[in-house]
């Protein structure tokens, strides 16, 4: 009687939860849309100057390791792109102190919209490091 009550009461447990593992596969997932194209443009637009030849008072954007650091601090406010410096200083007119680039605005309305959007999204970032590469011609700051 003790088994069958001890088997029944494991089935309703088990029942009622759902395994860890399927949560974090959801969150994954989520998150990853928006991260794909997000990454395309921090390598062609930022990693240029952000990345593994950046100056020490440049904040890095060389893997996502370094990326991680910036969220959830001033630099990138998950969930609130507005309020995110990252976000700020890609979208400031060229006239305004501490615009990126320094030497005039590349970053088009497309790509402010893709980080704007995986900002909002959470800025979410794959759980395994990934190195970002910079890529496509140099920006002008260079």
């Amino acid at each position: 009687m003790k088994r069958l009550l001890l088997s029944a009461c494991l089935v309703l447990m088990a029942s009622c939860t759902q395994p860890v593992w399927e949560d974090q596969s959801v969150t994954a997932s989520a998150g990853s849309e928006n991260w794909g194209p997000a990454l395309t443009v921090l390598e062609h637009q930022c990693v240029h100057c952000h990345g593994d030849n950046r100056l020490s008072t440049m904040p890095p954007i060389n893997d996502t390791h370094a990326l991680s650091k910036l969220i959830g601090s001033h630099w990138i406010v998950p969930g609130k792109p507005h309020a995110s410096r990252f976000f700020q200083v890609a979208t400031f007119a060229d006239e305004i102190p501490g615009a990126m680039p320094p030497s005039g605005h590349v970053i088009s309305r497309k790509d402010m919209k893709i980080l704007h959007d995986w900002i909002k999204a959470g800025a979410q970032l794959p759980a395994q490091n990934v190195k970002l590469i910079p890529q496509g011609p140099l920006p002008r700051s260079i």
